[in-house]
């Protein structure tokens, strides 16, 4: 029987309780900063926008000038987080090595922990899951029943079709007003398109230039890091459907190649927008990744602790 954490995990029905082993490895909180939001110190009001909650609208205001506002406040606390999910076909892909294990399960896994952490500081949350050519975004929100209703849209998310169209991505866009925490996990096969970056990259560099830190995840098996598929294995792209190929021993090293030149474009990408970047196998302990992935803001959070 395999032993690893992973499969364990993933052979627990109730996500929940997933939540709880992973995160009692990492400790203390994600970041800290002041932001304007639902505080006490009223600050001014703003035009409402879609994503905003209705008990922030100023209902008197709305009676005098018939257009809705919401009431902005000072207060200290931390920035809101997003979660970018991406649920596209080819996240469907399973370890090799580990039963239960594949690429979609890892990524909102990990989403989930990092929901769980921004409801435990008080910050407000939101969800987006790219899959099927749409984007199915959850407002963000605080507390524990929100939590739930993030929860159950990650169990909910299926791995179908491609990325949305660049309008459909930049729609989602209207809460980079002011800056926050953006988290996005994906396989990154889709990080360039025909005419330059992918609607989803393009979206995530665009929310750096505003500010936002945005912190990006991939995510592979070993055998695709590792070209380690069995020689005469047959595959199908899952979003593209062009024909059934073959794996042989001459493929491997042309394999490597180019996948070590895509990653490495990523990553170079992401050191030029100043936006980090962590990569990782899906068979590697969670906890472990989710530790390095998010390393400066958990030492800060642990030095404030002490």
């Amino acid at each position: 029987m395999n032993q690893s954490p992973n499969a364990m995990l993933a052979a627990t029905r109730d996500l929940a309780l997933v939540i709880r082993h992973v995160l009692a490895g990492l400790g203390h909180g994600i970041h800290a900063g002041r932001e304007r939001g639902a505080g006490v110190e009223f600050s001014e009001y703003r035009a409402y926008a879609p994503g905003d909650e209705w008990r922030r609208v100023d209902w008197k205001l709305l009676a005098r000038a018939d257009r809705y506002f919401v009431r902005e406040a000072e207060r200290d606390s931390h920035v809101a987080t997003w979660l970018w999910l991406d649920a596209t076909a080819s996240m469907a892909e399973p370890s090799r090595e580990l039963e239960g294990v594949d690429k979609l399960w890892f990524a909102r896994t990990a989403l989930a922990c990092m929901a769980a952490i921004a409801q435990r500081q008080g910050d407000a949350f939101g969800l987006a899951v790219f899959s099927g050519g749409k984007v199915a975004l959850t407002p963000a929100d605080r507390g524990p029943r929100h939590l739930q209703r993030v929860l159950a849209q990650l169990a909910a998310a299926r791995p179908d079709g491609v990325l949305p169209s660049a309008e459909s991505v930049k729609s989602c866009l209207h809460f980079a007003r002011a800056p926050g925490l953006v988290l996005a996990v994906t396989d990154g096969l889709d990080w360039h398109g025909a005419s330059g970056l992918a609607p989803l990259p393009e979206a995530l560099l665009r929310l750096r230039k505003l500010r936002h830190d945005v912190r990006l995840l991939t995510v592979r098996t070993h055998a695709e890091a590792e070209a380690s598929f069995a020689t005469g294995t047959a595959y199908r792209d899952p979003e593209q459907q062009a024909g059934l190929h073959r794996f042989g021993q001459a493929d491997r090293a042309a394999y490597l190649a180019r996948s070590s030149a895509h990653f490495a474009a990523i990553a170079g990408s992401c050191r030029q927008h100043d936006i980090v970047h962590h990569e990782a196998c899906i068979e590697q302990p969670l906890t472990d990744v989710l530790r390095r992935w998010l390393q400066p803001q958990l030492q800060r959070a642990g030095a404030r602790a002490r």
